[in-house]
This record gives C-alpha cells, sequence and structure tokens, in this order.
C-alpha cells in the first residue's frame, strides 16, 4: 500500500492522491507514503509495464479524450 501510494504522491502528473481510508488504521498505513522516494530503477521497471502518457483502459478514461502531454509525464 506504501509504494503505490508514494507512487501516486511523487508522479508530477497527479495532482492530488484520493486514498480513501475508512479507518483511522487505514489513514495510518498510508501516512508513511508521503516520506518515500521511489528510486529511478523502480520507475523504470513501472515504466516498461506502461509506458508514460498510456491510457491502460480507454473505458476507465474519465478524462475523456485526454492525453498526458510530456511535461506531466515522469520523463
Amino acid at each position: 500500500m506504501e509504494l503505490r501510494a508514494a507512487f501516486v504522491i511523487n508522479h508530477p502528473g497527479v495532482t492530488s492522491a484520493i486514498i480513501g481510508p475508512r479507518t483511522m488504521e487505514q489513514l495510518e498505513a498510508f501516512r508513511p507514503a508521503a516520506d518515500v522516494t521511489l528510486p529511478a530503477d523502480v520507475l523504470d521497471a513501472i515504466d516498461e509495464i506502461v509506458a508514460p502518457g498510456v491510457t491502460v483502459n480507454p473505458v476507465d478514461n474519465s478524462n475523456g479524450d485526454f492525453e498526458s502531454r510530456a511535461e506531466q509525464r515522469r520523463r
């Protein structure tokens, strides 16, 4: 959970991370993510799985035809 939240928090294309905890324990589990910085090799591995700017499932794209501009991507 911590690494997923850290990825979202540190991604330049994300303006707000909505974590949605339902309990205090869930909130406390997310708090350490604010201090996590993912190393470049981890981010590279993620980019190999899904390239920056790719919409994995267009049906889930609530932004219509929006596409991440180069400056919004990690690289």
